[in-house]
């Protein structure tokens, strides 16, 4: 057997205190943060240390929608307009590919590494697996594989994958999923999008603003982004239709195929051609057909643990890792196993994934929170700040007034246009979107809220803070926002509540 090679030059020890199977953002900050407590560490990666969020997610996704943005929001504002065409005239594809490349370091991780290198801890290139207690056995890219031991604790944090869903031809039309769109070399003349979540909603303005003369996105739910408020799916709906984007929603891909190259209608790609696609949709008017050149399938994840050996320590073969408040995997004795991240199921958000591993190696340092209170994860999962980067973005933090009632809870929402603003009108013409709090009548705090519109991005850190810290709407008053900004709105739908 052969030792996998140590990508920092260390010693490659066999015995560690932390074995972190998974360097994504969840498991590089868990193991620079037990190597910053003097902790031995040993992290294992397959793939790239960054993980999905780095190369296959957020960033190069952002990248990408980043450009169509610009445009459309030079287009409302006299004076900069003349200096653009139409909504997708003045994109650049190319650029924006390349501008995407250099965003993901060129798919190369070298770019990663120094962070780890500072704090000691010890890269390991293969694949990990549970081979027991505390034991992790390591695949390397050669065939080799060494078993190492945490005196410790051990970390999964492998994250998740595309779900691709049984639907008859389609694994066999090689659709794309979120890595095959965002690592996208050609802009699709027809893309076909299932899924109207934040990844299907947000990729498929991204290419038709790239260029893509045909987008169509299917839902199989009532409407786009149906975890969020009704009227954030319908405003982004409107939007969408405004620009091109076919939307059809409470309907389902029951059959899918990939004609021959060479089929008439088909997009020849450089080097090997790829015949189109043709969707068949259910309906009660008869099924219908939607012909595109690529399909994107955007409709959920699957956890990353097929692979990780659960089985060896009493643990479900697949499937999400439970964990208790402490980051620890439930079900297993002696409190070394932890799960940081996606692969546990509890936030599928990067953001909270890194909290998560924040959580996870003070509990294994054992070192307290900003309370004095041992480590735990106390971050309510009804205060979680999510946002979709479609144009307008929807961004939002807390309970849908619908999830609050659900939960038992007395609420009232308010709504006020997002454009009620001066700060929205001075940004541009089109101003638009909805802006939401919902409010706990018996305590008079916010629970929710939600933001649709232009750069809504960074108001929804403050409703996060005042959701947490539980603010009394009659301090919330007090708390006067700068003028003219959009932040503005804040006022607005405290008078709306009838402060």
């Amino acid at each position: 057997m052969s030792r996998s090679d140590d990508a920092d030059g260390g010693t490659g020890a066999s015995e560690v205190d932390v074995i972190v199977i998974g360097a994504g953002p969840a498991g590089e900050v868990v193991a620079g943060r037990c190597a910053e407590a003097g902790l031995s560490v040993t992290v294992i990666e397959h793939e790239r240390v960054g993980g999905e969020c780095s190369y296959w997610g957020c960033i190069p996704s952002k990248t990408l929608l980043r450009p169509g943005e610009v445009v459309a929001a030079a287009r409302a504002v006299p004076g900069a307009a003349g200096a653009v065409g139409g909504v997708r005239a003045g994109v650049d594809a190319a650029a924006a590919f390349a501008r995407r490349d250099e965003m993901v370091g060129g798919y190369s991780d070298e770019g990663q590494l120094p962070w780890l290198r500072e704090r000691g801890v010890s890269v390991r290139r293969g694949a990990g697996r549970l081979v027991g207690e505390r034991r992790v056995a390591v695949l390397a890219p050669d065939g080799g594989e060494q078993v190492l031991t945490a005196t410790r604790a051990v970390v999964l944090a492998t994250g998740t994958r595309a779900t691709i869903p049984p639907v008859p031809g389609l694994a066999e039309a090689d659709p794309w999923d979120n890595r095959s769109a965002t690592g996208a070399r050609a802009v699709p003349a027809r893309l076909a999008v299932l899924g109207g979540g934040a990844v299907g909603a947000e990729l498929a303005q991204a290419f038709r603003r790239l260029g893509s003369a045909e987008v169509t996105v299917v839902e199989s739910g009532p409407r786009l982004l149906a975890r969020e408020e009704p009227f954030a799916g319908d405003e982004v709906r409107a939007a969408f239709e405004a620009e091109g984007i076919t939307v059809h929603t409470g309907r389902r891909a029951v059959a899918v195929r990939r004609e021959a190259p060479g089929t008439p209608g088909g997009l020849g790609g450089p080097g090997t051609p790829r015949g189109p696609v043709v969707v068949t949709l259910d309906g009660d008017g008869g099924p219908e057909h939607v012909v595109a050149d690529e399909i994107l399938v955007a409709v959920g994840r699957t956890p990353a643990t097929g692979e990780l050996g659960l089985p060896a320590v009493g643990l479900p073969a697949r499937g999400f890792v439970e964990v208790d408040d402490r980051m620890r995997a439930t079900g297993v004795a002696g409190d070394w196993l932890y799960a940081v991240g996606d692969v546990n199921g509890r936030a599928l958000l990067t953001h909270m994934g890194k909290y998560q591993a924040r959580v996870a190696a003070d509990a294994i340092t054992g070192r307290l929170d900003p309370a004095g209170r041992p480590a735990a994860d106390r971050a309510d999962p009804g205060a979680v700040p999510r946002v979709t980067f479609t144009d307008p973005q929807v961004s939002a933090v807390g309970r849908t007034e619908a999830a609050a009632r659900a939960a038992g809870l007395d609420v009232r929402a308010v709504t006020v246009p997002t454009a009620s603003v001066a700060g929205s009108s001075v940004r541009g013409t089109d101003a638009v979107g909805t802006s939401q709090i919902v409010v706990d009548t018996a305590r008079r705090v916010l629970v929710g809220a939600t933001f649709v519109g232009h750069d809504t991005q960074e108001m929804v850190h403050a409703a996060a803070i005042a959701i947490v810290g539980a603010v009394p709407l009659e301090d919330l008053w007090h708390a006067v926002p700068s003028f003219p900004t959009v932040s503005e709105v804040w006022l607005r739908l405290l008078e709306a509540y009838g402060l």
